[in-house]
């Protein structure tokens, strides 16, 4: 495996990419997993805890996962890259450029993801990285979400 050090700004910038790398195991998002993110959150809505009313009322057929659920899930996934950033003290979520949740997530589906680094820049603490993540149901084309987070790579 190549091993990339964090402050190799352009070695970094190399991996920059129009396309998305592979495939991250699958997660299921069971119904489980969905009534424990409602009451960690709070968020009780019918359209993701009432499995009858759902059947009957929902565009979906069913209940379907929290759009912050399927984020929250992000840090779970294991990719299997042919590289990876060594050298730094520690990784900071720094934010986020876009964040769009474009389709449902049905209760019991199998969810996966796949990346691309869309930029690199150096920053007095360390290294900024974009990375956009596309998270799909398996088998479906159309995304799930989609995420452009920043990340500081701290000396």
């Amino acid at each position: 495996m190549e091993t990339i050090r964090f402050d190799d700004v352009e070695k970094l910038r190399s991996k920059v990419s129009q396309e998305y790398g592979g495939w991250c195991k699958p997660i299921e998002v069971s119904q489980q997993k969905i009534n424990q993110f409602a009451d960690v959150t709070g968020d009780h809505q019918w359209i993701h805890i009432d499995i009858e009313r759902c059947k009957k009322e929902s565009p979906f057929g069913g209940p379907v996962a929290h759009g912050f659920l399927t984020l929250s899930l992000l840090p779970a996934f294991e990719y299997s890259n042919d590289w990876q950033v060594v050298g730094f003290r520690n990784v900071v979520n720094y934010g986020a450029n876009k964040l769009r949740f474009i389709s449902p997530v049905p209760a019991g589906a199998q969810v996966h993801a796949h990346s691309r680094m869309v930029a690199v820049d150096a920053r007095p603490q360390g290294t900024q990285v974009t990375q956009e993540t596309a998270v799909h149901v398996v088998g479906n084309d159309r995304p799930a979400l989609i995420y452009e987070g920043i990340f500081l790579y701290v000396k």
